[in-house]
């Protein structure tokens, strides 16, 4: 089985190959069923960074007796070639585009982030055309194909791609799943043994409930003033402000609730600032040093994940990232357990991203939402969702109205539309500021300006 990974020189690619030489190493051992994948495909469009991550990827292998083979191409079409699974992990713009997301909005007073407000709505103005280049592609090229989108904002960018792919695409995240395993972890349970009441939009979503032996074990996690301390978002938004929401946030929901502290935690170095130069001194070492490439990667892994939202943490007084969430890995385990339910039929319940249908009331059928699925051979079955408190869905119908109307600004080219997404967003607080973002955003990314020209 064949796996493309377009984006395949990005820096997070060693993770998804970690997972899959575990795999290998079970299937030698007779633990799951074939097929399992023997071959992977990176393509990228700087033959650069996919020298440096091939370089990792070979080290990784080394002591494997059938690692899956690697072969790296700038030709897309090749990639999709043959392909069962798709991961489509791009960055348009790159680390410069990401620094601009942020720092045109920090410019203004607002929230600078990748995903959350201004910053995601000028991510997903220049990604959603790519995304759907590539989907067509995938149409063409490899109609029976899965793809995996990891690409941000993920839950446009696959509500995006859906137009073209239909069901066949599916969004994840791992925020989700390490806000389970840390509720659960809280408690002394095993996260492999609860099931979580999540229900949200990528990067905005709420955990309203985790049934243990039949049981809503969530209340008592919230009126124990000990167990949440261990529950990092808990720490990062206050107890007192979790149990009068009656449910736990995902991290992003920071930067809605606390907005003017995260203004001001931001308005030093960037998060994008930080990572280009930990990503450009990576690659410069792997140049360097190729026979080293693991090390030099697990070093700027480790630096990367405990950076992760420190600033929120600072401000907060959270403390530092608990060890085991830096050990417990993230969306390439996601990745990893889509693919086997879907090829080797093994069932599964998982929080992604996938069209709504009437999982969540009040939302739109299209609408990509974020919540747990089952998973087997045959695809993906959203389940439904309890009906949702308003001071949740009135947020969810807001972002989620942005996000389609960035879409239709992106692939019809309108600024018109791009205005008013901006303009709609709850961290925005004017139509003029609205168009200073476009402004803004157009002046510095040659990406959106192409697709937004003036």
């Amino acid at each position: 089985m064949r796996l493309a990974v377009v984006g395949g020189g990005g820096f997070r690619v060693p993770l998804v190959y970690g997972a899959l030489l575990r795999d290998t190493l079970r299937d030698t051992l007779g633990d799951t069923a074939k097929p399992r994948v023997e071959e992977v495909v990176l393509h990228d469009v700087s033959p650069e960074r996919l020298e440096a991550v091939s370089h990792v990827l070979r080290g990784m292998a080394a002591g494997f007796d059938d690692p899956p083979a690697v072969r790296v191409t700038t030709d897309l079409d090749d990639a999709l070639r043959g392909a069962a699974f798709v991961f489509s992990a791009v960055r348009v713009g790159g680390p410069a585009g990401r620094i601009a997301d942020e720092r045109v909005a920090l410019d203004l007073g607002l929230v600078g982030q990748e995903t959350t407000g201004p910053g995601g709505i000028a991510y997903g103005l220049r990604t959603v055309p790519v995304a759907v280049r590539l989907a067509e592609r995938v149409a063409a090229v490899a109609p029976d194909a899965w793809v995996i989108n990891f690409t941000n904002p993920a839950g446009m960018v696959t509500e995006a791609m859906r137009r073209v792919l239909g069901d066949r695409v599916i969004g994840i995240c791992d925020s989700p799943i390490g806000l389970v395993r840390r509720a659960a972890a809280a408690l002394g349970l095993d996260p492999a043994r609860v099931s979580p009441g999540y229900v949200g939009l990528n990067h905005l979503g709420w955990l309203v409930g985790l049934t243990y032996e039949g049981r809503d074990v969530l209340p008592g996690l919230l009126a124990d003033d000990a167990a949440l301390a261990r529950v990092e978002e808990a720490r990062l938004l206050g107890p007192d402000w979790v149990r009068g929401l009656g449910a736990l946030p995902n991290e992003y929901l920071y930067y809605y609730y606390f907005t003017r502290e995260a203004v001001a935690a931001l308005s030093g170095r960037t998060r994008g600032e930080t990572l280009l130069e930990q990503q450009d001194r990576f690659y410069a070492d792997v140049r360097a040093r190729p026979a080293e490439a693991p090390a030099v990667w697990r070093r700027a892994r480790r630096e990367r994940d405990e950076t992760y939202m420190a600033e929120a943490r600072d401000t907060a007084h959270a403390g530092d990232r608990d060890a085991a969430d830096l050990e417990a890995g993230g969306y390439e385990g996601i990745a990893l357990a889509l693919m086997a339910a879907i090829a080797r039929g093994e069932s599964s319940t998982m929080i992604l991203n996938v069209r709504n249908g009437t999982a969540v009331p009040g939302l739109p059928a299209e609408a990509v939402v974020e919540i747990p699925c089952a998973v087997d051979g045959s695809g993906v079955r959203p389940l439904a969702a309890a009906p949702l408190p308003g001071r949740f869905l009135g947020l969810m119908q807001q972002v989620k109205a942005v996000e389609q109307t960035v879409i239709e600004a992106a692939l019809t080219g309108s600024e018109r539309l791009a205005v008013e997404a901006f303009a709609l967003h709850p961290l925005v607080d004017s139509v003029s500021t609205a168009r200073r973002l476009l402004d803004g955003y157009r002046a510095r990314i040659p990406e959106l300006a192409a697709v937004l020209p003036r």
